[in-house]
């Protein structure tokens, strides 16, 4: 979730609706540079500040009786998420940005009087004040987006969002908010601040990051030249493209449903994948039904996990335990294409006919065109701001120097792992063989296809360590793990979580509130909101963690508020949610994401928790947490049968830690491939050449993936939204370059090991006073460097993963 500024944090959240995202999802967003940046997309211009002061006094009486009823207008408090409807966003834009646009220009009038002498609290403080109204009705609109997606939101999101984007262009391109911060940063060279050496380090980098980021965004350009409103179409056009992206993934997502009658075809399949397609076809027959009577009766049936009918869809549980466990190898065949098919031409034409009108213009259904065009802006936005290509643009901001350095280790990783991939794939196609019948021999099958792979993978695993993932399921109740989850951030960086239930208004039933304290002063730190489960009709997939609000002091905001999205298996029957492993691993992933963004002690809001953290630093605390699910006090405070409350057998952690490096190398060559495609696309590929998108994805596979290239009908770019949809673009190698550090960083605590209470108890406060609390007010190797004592190395990466 990020950070953006100037458009204020919240702003940016919303804009491109950033989001950190955990890397076993989906996709999703984040602008991260910090300060100024871009809002979103948006605008048709706002009316004018002559037009605004000949308004009528009933207009002025609206005005007043509109910010009292509508909550998107409220943003004093947390959002009121009960009242909120679509119809209230367009409303709430226009007298928001009718104000904004005034108070700006008067701004901007009053900087360029002064601008050889502007100070700080002239500038930064003044616009993250202003901008805040929008990022907190907008992002509402874009969190909702997420987890309430309806036509009414999208329309009512579609209309706003090229006036954001406008807007933010305007704040981003400004001269005199430019050169105003150049002068507070030439001020500084000659005078000594009374700050205290935090505060001042925070404001700089937040002056330092807020003029990188108007530079990236255009303020170069010359007024009015064509060089600027080609720049500034682009971006209009980009941020439309990007919500039709992720769009089509979701209708595409829902338009996929496979039922499924024979037993035989899903004979092994564990009891609770069963009961969750079992629920599926129930759920599906009650939306299909005409009447309510139908409904009703249907509703009240009771549901034969065993007898079926069974339906598959490609929401994340579904799709997963699909491709594990379906013994029925046509049946994974569809599961498999209609996953990497989705929002393709294969899909185009049925979500087309579902559409009731065609805007002209539109970017359509099918996102090989959405990307081919994405691709051709970005390149020709980098050519407007100077850089040979996109990949150097998005290093710009970044910790990584140059791409030669992010193949370098991704080729360092490589080296180890992609032996270590064909050795794994080697033996579960020596499974297959052996086990699996004539249709698996050599004659039949030259090798396992990538519908074969997954499943068979996890026979050896359960075949190499005598465990199921079903076996572990009943130990990982959602309610339990996340008690031990929290008893794990007492432990060691000293907070204490409460259910807080009821102390703020949610948009579904299933969502949790929480407060965080601190333990040594009581004082309340943070709150968050977590939404556990998959609702595949209305919520994307994925996981992420989002910016509902940032600490700021400009803004008078002490306590942080999260956004915690995953999309866990849910409860099935009067069953509670029982999670696999991997799920657990997410939300682990995505509580780190929060911590960072709520245990922060930055008060600037360009820089406080996730704002002003380079990209590929911002994954450390998240893949950080993950390790502490092989930690044995750790797992034992969590891992407890949901009926028997009989802790997870000894023998059974065990084989857990023994499994953790198992598809390790085949895990890890997957990563480097998607990194390094996306960096190739957005670098040495020309978008106007013979060369296809497909074409780089199969080129990069033969050095990434040589063992499993892709068949002919995979489209997996077509869902790729971290780098289409999301602030992952030329920059999804961010999750190897940060593992790098999360695992250094997990290493200090292996190093005064991990059954030393005390010791694991020191480093861990170390840990929160530098990675979880200097958010972006200081640049990560220094955080890294503080907290390590030296800079990261690859060592740990490598031990953890099986590959040293």
């Amino acid at each position: 979730s990020t950070t953006m500024k100037i458009l204020s944090v919240a702003l940016a959240t919303l804009l491109s609706a950033p989001q950190i995202r955990a890397f076993s999802s989906a996709a999703v967003i984040r602008s991260s540079s910090s300060s100024l940046s871009y809002l979103s997309p948006s605008v048709q211009s706002c009316s004018s500040s002559a037009t605004a002061r000949r308004m009528s006094s009933v207009a002025e009486d609206t005005k007043v009786a509109d910010a009292a009823t509508n909550p998107l207008l409220q943003s004093d408090d947390l959002p009121k998420f009960s009242v909120v409807e679509p119809s209230q966003l367009t409303p709430a834009m226009q007298l928001i940005l009718e104000k904004l646009e005034g108070d700006f220009a008067a701004m901007e009038s009053k900087l360029a009087e002064s601008k050889d002498t502007a100070t700080y609290d002239e500038v930064l403080p003044v616009l993250e004040k202003m901008q805040h109204p929008l990022g907190f009705a907008w992002g509402i609109a874009s969190h909702l987006n997420g987890v309430k997606n309806s036509d009414e939101l999208r329309n009512a999101y579609e209309e706003n969002q090229p006036n954001i984007v406008k807007t933010s262009m305007k704040f981003s391109q400004s001269k005199p908010v430019y050169d105003a911060l150049m002068a507070v940063q030439k001020g500084w060279e000659n005078e000594d601040s009374k700050d205290d050496d935090f505060v001042l380090a925070q404001k700089k980098r937040a002056v330092s990051n807020s003029l990188r980021s108007m530079t990236l965004q255009g303020v170069g350009l010359a007024e009015g030249s064509p060089e600027q409103i080609r720049f500034n179409e682009i971006k209009l056009r980009s941020a439309e493209l990007s919500t039709a992206f992720s769009n089509n993934v979701l209708d595409a997502t829902k338009l996929f449903g496979l039922t499924v009658t024979d037993p035989k075809s899903v004979e092994g399949a564990p009891d609770s994948a069963l009961a969750m397609w079992a629920q599926a076809h129930q759920q599906h027959l009650i939306k299909e039904a005409s009447d309510e009577e139908e409904k009703k009766k249907l509703g009240e049936a009771e549901v034969d996990p065993k007898a079926g009918p069974w339906r598959i869809t490609l929401d994340g549980p579904s799709y997963v335990a699909a491709m594990q466990h379906i013994p029925d190898r046509d049946i994974r065949k569809q599961v498999y294409i209609g996953y990497l098919t989705r929002a393709s031409e294969f899909t185009a034409e049925q979500l087309e006919s579902k559409e009731t009108e065609k805007k002209e213009g539109a970017p359509g259904k099918n996102n090989v065109p959405i990307i081919n065009e994405m691709l051709k802006l970005r390149k020709e936005v980098s050519g407007l701001l100077g850089f040979n290509n996109y990949a150097e643009q998005s290093l710009a901001s970044k910790m990584a120097p140059d791409v030669q350095s992010v193949a370098d280790l991704s080729n360092l990783i490589l080296e180890k792992a992609l032996p270590a991939a064909e050795k794994e794939l080697a033996a579960a196609t020596a499974l297959a063989r052996e086990v699996g019948g004539d249709e698996y021999s050599e004659s039949n099958l030259e090798k396992l296809m990538p519908w074969d792979a997954a499943f068979w993978v996890e026979r050896l695993k359960e075949n190499m360590f005598d465990l199921k993932e079903e076996e572990l399921r009943p130990y990982f109740a959602l309610d339990a793990v996340l008690d031990g989850m929290f008893g794990l951030v007492d432990r060691i960086f000293g907070v204490e979580v409460r259910e807080a239930n009821g102390k703020a208004e949610v948009w579904h039933p299933d969502v949790k509130f929480f407060e965080i304290y601190d333990k040594e002063s009581g004082e309340h730190m943070a709150s968050f909101f977590l939404d556990p489960y998959s609702r595949p009709a209305d919520k994307r997939g994925g996981a992420w963690m989002a910016d509902c609000r940032g600490k700021s002091a400009a803004l008078g905001i002490d306590v942080p508020v999260a956004y915690l999205t995953c999309n866990g298996s849910p409860p099935v029957g009067k069953k509670p949610s029982l999670m696999t492993f991997r799920e657990v691993e997410t939300l682990f992933h995505e509580f780190g994401h929060g911590l960072q963004h709520m245990l922060t002690r930055a008060t600037i809001g360009d820089v406080a928790g996730i704002n002003g953290v380079e990209w590929d630093a911002v994954e450390l605390p998240s893949q950080f947490m993950e390790n502490w699910c092989y930690d044995k006090p750790t797992v034992d405070g969590f891992a407890k049968h949901y009926e028997t409350g009989e802790p997870l057998p000894e023998e059974m952690f065990k084989k857990l830690n023994d499994q953790k490096t198992f598809g390790a190398g085949m895990m890890a060559c997957r990563q480097l491939l998607f990194g390094m495609m996306d960096l190739e696309l957005h670098s040495n590929y020309d978008p106007d050449g013979d060369e296809t998108i497909f074409d780089v994805q199969r080129r990069m596979a033969s050095i990434y993936t040589p063992y499993a290239l892709p068949v002919e009908e995979d489209r997996f770019l077509c869902g790729f939204s971290h780098i289409f949809a999301g602030g992952y673009s030329a920059g999804y190698y961010s999750y190897k370059w940060a593992e790098v550090m999360s695992a250094d960083a997990f290493g200090a605590f292996e190093e005064v090991g991990l059954d030393n209470e005390e010791g694991v108890r020191e480093v861990g406060r170390k840990f929160r006073e530098t990675v979880l609390s200097l958010g972006g007010g200081v640049s990560p190797s220094e955080v890294f460097e503080q907290f390590r004592g030296r800079g990261p190395s690859p060592e740990a990466l490598l031990r953890h993963n099986g590959l040293a």
